[in-house]
């Protein structure tokens, strides 16, 4: 298997270091340099002190000045070149949650590339083929990386107009912390054997109970992330005009929110919301509990009209008809077996197999081959009490039936399996390498519900 070949960092002459006072913590600078055709940014990886409980230091890891990380932005079409320069204390890579990429950017160690130690840096450079809103973050270590705020939005601008005058980012993320701002397990095995090891303060674009505004009257779009380890979010925003135009970067249809939309971690969904006269607010929530707020504000524009449905992205569509079908069992193993120091327990599996995050050689041993060209009809069942949001990287799928619940197919990377659901996912296997295949609750994939799909 070979590596991209992992360059090491002689000095960061020419980064800008802010400090920010009592603490001792540094922001780092990202910005975008060099002219030339798509963005060029340079990506730091770094300890950030931030105050998420009033009056105490949670001691974060960040992308850039904020955790969640700095947004960042392309054009559809374009290419995406990013230095990315690790200044933490450990290894890690970035992945590119949701992006169509060659494997050697996908940012997983000892499968498309060598982590990124203390001190490197690893230049990730590719095209983005579809608009919509994606998120980046590491695939080393995960409870704890992700845990501790290396997660940031990706927003790929599609190539035209698409009516929208205003737009928001919300990212959600819950933190393992404590009343002193301290950090909590990030895993706990009996919680990664049920549902996952829920954080205990929510936040919203890394604020507890965050406020964000739009202009009266007009319909803004809202792109929402959920950047959670565990949650899975009963999003719903009462009394408000609400249409949904875009499913995980994928448009859809637009059609109304409804009474709830169920998001689970890795999951976006991109609305479009009709702000109500200044000074009026809507609560955004998670089933009963208040997230946060969206507070209009005067606007001097005429009130907005609803924007045409978003510009399909360029997947291919598979071929139902002469697709060959695969099937995926997702399991509970049954028991938590003491297992050796280091060492997390196997709790969930795929078709008999646990993957094991501490053997580098597991994707060696993919747990199904596609041929590339070929279509291929998935069929995921969930044989346990608990959701999974299932992930693919490298590809889209298309959500085409479920037997909980009736389903207008649309093209995803991420889909949410209910308890004891089977769902029938299909795609065109277009994109050659290894991808990982898995559960994006970050403590069941890292306890053994993630396997490796070969396409060649």
């Amino acid at each position: 298997m070979s590596f991209t070949r992992r360059q090491i960092l002689g000095g960061l002459a020419g980064l800008a270091v802010v400090g920010l006072g009592a603490g001792g913590a540094s922001r780092y600078w990202l910005g975008r340099t060099g002219p030339g055709e798509g963005h060029d940014y340079e990506l730091i990886a770094a300890p950030l002190d931030v105050e998420l409980v009033p009056g105490f230091k949670t001691p974060a890891w960040a992308f850039g000045a904020t955790a969640p990380g700095t947004e960042l932005r392309v054009r559809q079409g374009d290419w995406l070149r990013v230095r990315f320069i690790n200044r933490l204390p450990v290894e890690t890579t970035i992945h590119w949650h949701g992006i169509r990429l060659p494997l050697e950017m996908d940012g997983v160690p000892y499968v498309s590339q060598l982590p990124v130690k203390p001190g490197e840096y690893f230049d990730y450079n590719f095209r983005v083929p579809d608009a919509g809103s994606y998120w980046y973050h590491p695939h080393v270590s995960s409870s704890e990386e992700l845990g501790r705020g290396l997660v940031g939005p990706l927003i790929i601008e599609e190539r035209d107009p698409t009516g929208f005058a205003h737009e928001r980012v919300v990212s959600l993320k819950s933190w393992h912390v404590d009343e002193q701002g301290a950090f909590t397990d990030f895993s706990v095995t009996r919680e990664a054997a049920r549902e996952g090891t829920a954080g205990r303060l929510s936040t919203i674009n890394g604020v507890p109970q965050g406020v964000i505004q739009l202009p009266a009257g007009q319909v803004t779009r809202v792109r929402i992330l959920n950047l959670d380890n565990t949650v899975t979010y009963r999003l719903n925003l009462p009394g408000a005009e609400a249409m949904i135009y875009a499913l995980d970067g994928n448009p859809v249809k637009p059609r109304a929110l409804g009474k709830d939309y169920w998001l689970g971690p890795g999951m976006r969904i991109c609305l479009a919301i009709k702000a109500p006269a200044a000074g009026e607010e809507l609560a955004l929530r998670n089933g009963p509990v208040r997230l946060g707020t969206f507070r209009s504000v005067d606007s001097n524009d005429a009130p907005g009209e609803w924007p045409p449905e978003l510009p399909a992205n360029p997947v291919a569509e598979p071929d139902l008809a002469n697709a060959e079908k695969l099937n995926f069992n997702f399991e509970w193993v049954g028991s938590m077996s003491v297992t050796a120091k280091g060492k997390p327990p196997s709790l969930w599996q795929i078709n008999g197999q646990a993957w094991d995050i501490t053997d580098k050689t597991c994707a060696d041993r993919p747990i199904a081959k596609l041929e590339k060209g070929k279509s291929y009809i998935f069929e995921l069942k969930n044989m346990t009490q608990y959701q999974h949001p299932i992930h693919l990287h490298g590809m889209s799928f298309k959500v085409i039936a479920s037997n909980r619940k009736d389903v207008i197919p649309y093209f995803t990377d991420t889909y949410l399996l209910g308890r004891n659901e089977r769902a029938r996912v299909a795609l065109v296997a277009d994109n050659p390498g290894v991808w990982m295949f898995h559960c994006h609750v970050i403590d069941h994939m890292e306890t053994g519900l993630m396997a490796a799909i070969e396409v060649s």
